[in-house]
Order: C-alpha cells, then sequence, then structure tokens
C-alpha cells in the first residue's frame, strides 16, 4: 500500500538551495537563529510570488521547490492561512524540522527560477 502524501512549495533564495543540493536534494537546511520557523506552502502559486518578488529583488536569484511529505507527518500541524486563499502554509518549528526532513518522500526539485 503506498502511503499518501501531500505537495507542498518552498521558495528559496540562492543559499539555501545551495544547502539543499549538497543534501542531494533530499533535505532543507537547519534554520538560521533568527528562523525560529520553517515555512512550506501548499500552493505553487504563493510559492511563486515570493520567489519571483522578495527572493530575486535587488540582483538576487529565487526559486521554487516542489516535494511531498507524508500526511501522516502533516496531520499534526495546522494549515495557516496568511493572506487571500492562496496564501496558505505549514509552521514548522526549527527544532522540528529533522523530523519533516525525514518525512520527505523523493527529491526536492526545482521547479522556477526567478533572476532580477
Amino acid at each position: 500500500m503506498q502511503e499518501e502524501t501531500i505537495t507542498l512549495y518552498r521558495p528559496t533564495g540562492s543559499e539555501e538551495l545551495a544547502l539543499i543540493a549538497e543534501s542531494l536534494y533530499t533535505t532543507f537546511p537547519p534554520r538560521l537563529f533568527w528562523q525560529p520557523i520553517f515555512y512550506p506552502v501548499l500552493f505553487e502559486e504563493y510559492a511563486v510570488q515570493i520567489a519571483r518578488d522578495w527572493n530575486a529583488r535587488d540582483g538576487n536569484s529565487g526559486y521554487v521547490t516542489r516535494f511531498q511529505v507524508r500526511k501522516a507527518f502533516l496531520d499534526s500541524y495546522e494549515v495557516r492561512k496568511v493572506g487571500s486563499a492562496i496564501h496558505q502554509e505549514y509552521w514548522i518549528p526549527a527544532e522540528e524540522l529533522d523530523e519533516f526532513n525525514r518525512n520527505i518522500v523523493g527529491p526536492i526539485e526545482v521547479i522556477a527560477e526567478y533572476h532580477s
């Protein structure tokens, strides 16, 4: 029986993407001391907005990643709506990111990139 997964997206900048690549596209890097929450998003359109309009501005690059996470793991987290209907995300505490990473099924894929 195949386990049920949920497709999530994560907008990233160049530095975070380099760390994802170092893991061979299997994990997200630990949060920095000033980043207490990891925010994967539910809709590609929302991830595109962040990557294009925030990560890629001022001479930088923005990327959209797509990946699958076990639904059973995500069931213990609430989906947070932070704007319009597409602005939905999970708030994963930084100290729980290792467990989140263990529940990723398959590779983290880069599906879009934006440059200023």
